[in-house]
């Protein structure tokens, strides 16, 4: 068994007040942690990796090619393979939440450095 610390979970700004921590994974799935500051936007990318992820705290307006959808602690969602999304902070909190990436990624394509 390998455990993760909620330590972990602090996360690497991967761009503006967008931040991701990786938390376990394995070879068919990877879960990270993540956090959109207010006013913060994720930007709109698509990947082969199927997401299902849970929002813990805040708000977030899911972008897709269908509109927009506000997430709220207790939602979860889903993005299929290759779907396009993206996300912004609209609130006035940070939004937090886990994400399930499969297969694995290690790092999102958007990331800016």
């Amino acid at each position: 068994m390998r455990r993760i610390s909620e330590d972990a979970s602090d996360g690497e700004e991967v761009a503006s007040g967008v931040y991701l921590a990786d938390l376990a994974s394995g070879e068919r799935a990877a879960m990270k942690h993540w956090r959109v500051d207010p006013g913060a936007r994720l930007p709109v990318h698509r990947h082969d990796n199927e997401q299902i992820g849970y929002m813990i705290r805040g708000t977030l307006t899911a972008i897709t090619d269908d509109g927009e959808v506000t997430l709220r602690p207790g939602d979860s969602y889903l993005f299929t393979s290759d779907e396009l999304h993206g996300a912004e902070n609209r609130g006035d909190e940070p939004a937090v939440g886990i994400g399930v990436l499969s297969p694995p990624r290690s790092e999102p394509d958007w990331k800016q450095s």
